[in-house]
């Protein structure tokens, strides 16, 4: 096989106006010429963590982890390595991607081989390339020093992409980790706006293109889609990012102290006023103010707040004089504005002061090909928290995820993914693997998707429209596995060689269809 080729293309990339993502699709497209992965990843090193930027061949949720270094040691060896690591095939470290490789999701046996090359520029780690094959022998005749250059060109790919957003950004930002699909990460990842749905990615155009004005936002949603989220973006893409973001919970106010919160107030102006005091307004000048739930705001405090955002001017309670502040202000609200005006709830004048830019965050049910990449991001933080073993989702898991209309959005997934992985660890040996099986989930969650589910047809019945091929095939692995248990008195090695499986693989197989824990 002619191998210069690939690697003249890469090296011809790198003078090529082009995206970050595309930089990166092309890079792994390449490789797979002359490398034989069944999966590839390219991260960058944020801190003690790898994040992906771009792969190949892993089902969706790997691009939502975060993969720490200190319990990953694979990925630890290969950052403390300065050439190509080829890791033997009965090496018995924990493969980060065990479970998440497309062509076998789920599947928690050790990946046959792994490589992974450490992308350095002058010397400083900025990033690994790793590849996955389930055959053992599939990276052995590769020469070290083309898997060295290889490295290179992948390392020198990342930084242009660097150099390039810097640029675009500003001087002062040359140098940073931060390139097209990066810069999408780091958002994502940072502020965790995570998706990749036709939606998410019009709020985040939405959101690159308002921040780097100075209107007023009004952000609009229900409860637990990720609305201060939305407001982090926007200031930390906004000219104010080097000023504070003050945040003040409208909804938390009494109504006698709302307005010394906002305005300030000067000493002896109301009971337990001892001194003179600032409020969010004076804080926040020249930097940006979030006032969540501007719904909840009391109707005696709404004229100040038009004049302060009108005319710039504020006034402590109990002062006769007024001060000028220049604030960016971003609001947010779960309720809808426009019926509170119409009951007299709200101000008109106000509401349309607000209402500059009206940005609307989806609910979940709205965007739910983003519950993979969500669930796996939440996934990854829980097991660093709880110090576990690899966590992985089984595919049926995704399934009644997906059918379920999370009324409380991502904050209700959030919660969901949590309980599961403590129930799923129960059990289970310090350092193995986690596997999120549809018990785990929570009972009415549960109960509401089965009651919808097509219940597996017997042996004569007619096929319906409703019933699919996968739900047929997976109805007649469970059948058939139930008839060898029952056969064998419940002996799962007597059920394995009637079914001709592997003792192991018929366990896997029976975790994946829900029938063990």
């Amino acid at each position: 096989m002619d191998m210069i080729e690939p690697l003249v293309s890469i090296a011809v990339d790198l003078t090529a106006a082009m995206s970050a993502k595309d930089r990166y699709e092309r890079l792994l497209s390449a490789m797979a010429k002359f490398l034989p992965y069944d999966a590839a990843a390219l991260m960058r090193v944020d801190g003690d963590l790898l994040v992906p930027v771009a792969a190949r061949g892993l089902i969706p949720d790997a691009m939502g982890r975060q993969f720490a270094r200190s319990t990953h040691p694979r990925l630890d060896i290969i950052c403390n390595s300065d050439e190509p690591v080829r890791f033997p095939a009965d090496n018995t470290l924990p493969d980060p991607f065990d479970g998440l490789l497309s062509a076998d999701a789920g599947a928690l046996s050790h990946i046959h081989a792994c490589l992974g090359c450490p992308l350095r520029v002058n010397n400083a780690l900025i990033g690994v390339l790793t590849a996955d094959a389930f055959d053992p022998k599939a990276f052995d005749d590769m020469d070290p020093r083309f898997l060295k250059a290889m490295g290179a060109l992948a390392g020198a790919q990342m930084q242009t992409a660097n150099l390039i957003d810097a640029l675009e950004k500003s001087a002062e930002r040359q140098g940073q980790i931060a390139s097209d699909l990066m810069q999408d990460i780091h958002l994502r990842q940072g502020t965790q706006i995570l998706g990749g749905s036709s939606v998410m990615e019009h709020l985040r155009r939405e959101i690159d293109l308002v921040a780097r004005s100075d209107f007023t936002v009004l952000v609009l949603g229900e409860t637990g889609v990720g609305k201060e989220l939305v407001v982090r973006a926007i200031h930390a893409a906004s000219n104010r990012k080097e000023a504070p973001l003050l945040y003040l919970n409208c909804a938390a106010l009494p109504e006698t102290l709302a307005e010394s919160e906002m305005f300030g107030h000067t000493r002896g102006s109301f009971t337990g006023a001892s001194r003179d005091r600032a409020g969010k307004f004076e804080l926040a000048n020249e930097g940006t103010l979030f006032l969540d739930e501007i719904g909840e705001l009391p109707l005696s405090v709404q004229p100040k707040l038009l004049r302060a955002i009108q005319e710039g001017e504020i006034q402590r309670v109990g002062s006769d004089m007024t001060s000028r502040v220049d604030v960016r202000l971003l609001a947010a609200t779960n309720r809808n504005l426009e019926q509170e005006v119409e009951s007299k709830r709200f101000r008109a004048d106000l509401f349309h002061r607000l209402n500059v830019y009206p940005l609307n965050v989806p609910a979940l049910r709205m965007r739910k090909e983003d519950i993979p990449l969500l669930a796996g991001h939440f996934c990854e933080r829980i097991q660093r928290r709880l110090g576990l073993g690899p966590v992985r989702i089984n595919p049926d898991s995704y399934e009644t995820m997906t059918q379920y209309d999370w009324p409380g959005n991502v904050r209700e997934l959030e919660n969901v993914i949590s309980r599961a992985v403590l129930k799923a660890s129960f059990d289970v040996t310090r350092g193995d693997p986690v596997v999120i099986y549809p018990s785990h989930l929570g009972g009415d969650f549960v109960s509401a998707h089965l009651s919808e589910r097509p219940q597996p047809p017997e042996e004569k019945t007619v096929f319906t429209k409703d019933f699919s091929f996968n739900d047929a095939v997976r109805a007649l692995k469970i059948r058939m596995i139930q008839k060898a248990i029952d056969k064998n008195n419940g002996n799962w090695a007597a059920a394995a060689r009637d079914l001709n499986m592997h003792r192991s693989n018929l366990h896997n197989l029976a975790k994946r269809l829900g029938l063990k824990n």
